[in-house]
C-alpha cells in the first residue's frame, strides 16, 4: 500500500491557528460506516449520535512544558531540546535541534539550576541525556519550558489549557490527544447523566503519533514506541460493557491505539502497562472499538492510515474532501469527526 494512497489537497487557510473559542462549538462531521452518509452537526450536539450504555473511552494524558531552550556548555551555541519519554531516573528520551551539534558527552544548560549531558543516540535520530538540576522536577519543568505547539501553529496560544483535555491527568506528554479537545465539563456531566460511561486510559504521546512516514509503501514504517497504561478497574467495566452488547467508542486515536494493544484476539480487554508501536493501517481487524471520535489529520500520516482502516479509505477520503468543499477546519485545533 503507497503513501500516495492517503494524500489529499488541503487549502493551508483552513488549518486552524486558535482553538474554537468555546471547546465544543466546533462542527462535528458523523460517518456512519453502514450507508456510507456524512452528517454535518456541531460537536455540542454529540448526544444525538449516543444511546445509555455506550462507552467513551479517553486518554486522559497531560502535555508537559516538553519544549526546552539551551545554550551549548563549551560555545554558547543555541539548541532545542524536546522531551519525548522519561527513562529511568532523570535521563529522558529527546529530539534536539540541531542534531549535528549534540554529541555525545556535550553539556547543555538551561540556566543556572538546569543542565543536561547527552548520553547516547537512538535510532529514530533523538538523543538520551540525562538531566541535572536544583529543586522539584516539575517546578523547574514548568518554570524553564515551554508548551509544545504543532509546527503548522503559527500564532501564539494565549492560553495554554486550551492544548489540555478538561480531564488531562497523568503528566507525560509531548502533544496533546486533541479529539478530546472539544469535551467541556458540562458535556462529560451531560452524557453521564445520559447512561454514558466515561471511562479512562493514559497513552503519553510521543514520537509515534507525529512522526511522518517517509517510506513510499507505508508497510515498511515502523513506529516509535509510547508508554501506556490500563487500570484493572478500567479494563473490568470495559469488558462488562462489551459482554452487554454495548458500543466501545475510542475518543481520539491514542485512545484507539491504547485499546487496541492491550486487547486480545478475541476482544477481552486485560488491565496492562507497557510501551506499544502498534501501526494502523487498512487490512487491519479491529479487536475492541466500535467507534471514534477524531479530528481531521494530515495527509500521509500514521493517523489517516487508522482512519482509514477503521472506516475505509475511500470513505474517509471523501469525507475529507467534503469537509474542505465545506470549509471544515483541520488538525489540532480544527474540527472533530464521528464514525459509527
Amino acid at each position: 500500500m503507497l503513501l500516495t494512497d492517503f494524500d489529499y489537497e488541503l487549502p493551508e487557510e483552513l488549518i486552524a491557528q486558535t482553538p474554537c473559542p468555546e471547546r465544543d462549538h466546533s462542527r462535528l462531521m458523523v460517518l456512519n460506516r453502514k450507508d456510507e452518509s456524512i452528517t454535518h452537526a456541531h460537536f455540542f450536539e454529540l448526544k444525538k449520535y449516543l444511546k445509555a450504555g455506550d462507552t467513551l473511552v479517553f486518554n486522559n494524558t497531560r502535555v508537559i512544558p516538553a519544549r526546552l531552550i539551551g545554550r551549548r556548555d563549551q560555545t554558547g551555541g543555541k539548541v532545542e531540546v524536546f522531551l519525548l519519554r522519561r527513562q529511568e531516573g532523570n535521563q529522558w528520551e529527546v529530539l534536539v535541534k540541531p542534531g549535528r551539534k549534540a554529541r555525545v558527552g556535550s553539556i547543555i544548560n538551561f540556566g543556572s539550576k538546569l543542565s543536561c549531558e547527552i548520553k547516547e543516540n537512538t535510532d529514530f535520530g533523538g538523543r538520551i541525556v540525562e538531566f541535572s538540576y536544583e529543586g522539584i522536577w516539575e517546578e523547574v519543568l514548568d518554570r524553564l519550558g515551554q508548551t509544545p505547539l504543532p509546527p503548522y501553529i503559527h500564532e501564539k496560544l494565549k492560553d495554554k489549557e486550551r492544548y489540555q483535555t478538561v480531564y488531562a491527568k497523568e503528566n507525560g506528554s509531548a502533544a496533546a490527544p486533541t479529539a478530546g479537545l472539544h469535551f467541556t465539563k458540562e458535556l462529560l456531566a451531560e452524557l453521564k447523566d445520559m447512561g454514558v460511561n466515561l471511562e479512562f486510559v493514559t497513552l503519553h504521546v510521543g514520537l509515534g503519533t507525529f512522526r511522518p512516514v517517509n517510506e513510499d509503501n507505508i508497510e515498511d514504517h515502523v513506529m516509535h514506541k509510547e508508554y501506556f497504561h490500563i487500570e484493572k478497574e478500567t479494563a473490568d467495566r470495559i469488558n462488562a460493557a462489551r459482554a452487554r452488547g454495548s458500543r466501545i467508542i475510542a475518543v481520539g486515536t491514542t485512545s484507539i491505539r491504547t485499546l487496541e494493544s492491550a486487547a486480545r484476539d478475541d476482544g477481552f480487554l486485560p488491565a496492562k502497562c507497557g510501551e506499544t508501536g502498534i501501526f494502523i493501517y487498512p487490512g487491519y481487524k479491529f479487536k475492541i472499538v466500535d467507534g471514534i471520535i477524531t479530528n481531521f489529520h494530515l495527509p500521509k500520516s500514521t493517523l489517516i492510515m487508522l482512519i482509514s482502516a477503521f472506516a475505509g479509505r475511500e470513505y474517509v477520503l471523501r469525507a475529507y474532501k467534503t469537509a474542505v468543499q465545506e470549509r471544515y477546519r483541520f488538525f489540532s485545533f480544527g474540527d472533530a469527526m464521528l464514525i459509527l
